[in-house]
């Protein structure tokens, strides 16, 4: 009867057949959040796992933390040791000269991804794993990949 009801009043399609869609990312590393974003509001907020160091602005390679700021994600990529990845444009021009100052490698490679692909698709992860990156349960880097087209901006937030 509810479904009867729902095709009458036309929500059916968009409740059954909706697919997520988002102008931006925005992460809160201190609430491990990853929120899509379209046209200034949230469309869904999922739980995400950061580095060991996960509090401040990557500093140098190796030091297990997520930059901070404003990037690009710029392409997407399926063949990684991980289930599907999303590249972060960092370093960018800020973080290079940063590094260059302090006489240091800014690192790079910096993804949000999905879980090991030797370990299989879990329900649950453990925090902070990572070597910098952000990571995701399979399912929902699922749901982002297909929001999102490379060049959407990322904010990451402290």
């Amino acid at each position: 009867m509810r479904a009867v009801l729902l095709c009458l009043l036309g929500l059916w399609p968009a409740l059954s057949f909706a697919t997520l869609s988002a102008d931006m990312i925005v992460v809160k590393k201190s609430s491990y959040s990853l929120t899509l974003m379209k046209d200034g509001k949230e469309v869904k907020r999922y739980w995400i796992a950061l580095g060991p160091a996960p509090m401040g602005h990557k500093q140098k390679e190796g030091d297990q933390r997520t930059p901070e700021g404003r990037y690009i994600l710029d392409y997407k990529k399926t063949n990684s040791g991980y289930y599907k990845a999303i590249h972060i444009n960092y370093p960018n021009l800020d973080d290079i000269k940063a590094a260059n100052e302090k006489g240091v490698n800014p690192g790079g490679m910096i993804m949000i991804h999905g879980q090991r692909n030797d370990i299989g698709n879990r329900r649950l992860q453990p925090s902070n794993w990572t070597n910098g990156c952000i990571a995701m349960l399979n399912h929902d880097l699922d749901e982002v990949w297909n929001a999102i087209e490379p060049g959407t901006p990322i904010v990451i937030k402290p």
